[in-house]
């Protein structure tokens, strides 16, 4: 029982060879591409959902220092209301933590702009 082969038939059958493994391995890596870059666009969106809530608890913040300072001024013009040097002292401390809030986002944006 003798096989007989000629040459075409030989490249052709290590063409088809080469080429199944070829194209496995190509559907692998295009399939590990696809899963990569789905997994980067959800990174992305959760690093831009962290950077919306960073906005609106410093937005929040910034609303509660300015409730509390209207309503400890509101509270200083009662005429009955024996305000103490409390009243000053938290008026004072409010007005230096939003400086220092507002001084160290300004920082930070600056930083931010020059990387």
């Amino acid at each position: 029982m003798e096989v007989n082969i000629s040459l075409g038939q030989m490249v052709l059958a290590f063409v088809a060879a080469m080429g199944v493994p070829s194209a496995i391995m190509g559907f692998i890596i295009w399939r590990l591409e696809r899963r990569i870059d789905k997994r980067e666009k959800e990174q992305a969106a959760q690093e831009q959902g962290q950077k919306d809530l960073f906005v609106l608890i410093v937005q929040g913040t910034n609303a509660a220092i300015a409730l509390g300072e209207a309503t400890a001024r509101a509270v200083q013009r009662i005429p009955d209301a024996h305000c103490n040097g409390d009243m000053h002292d938290a008026l004072d401390y409010a007005a230096d933590i939003k400086h220092k809030q507002k001084d160290f986002l300004t920082r930070q944006g600056v930083s931010s702009l020059m990387d």
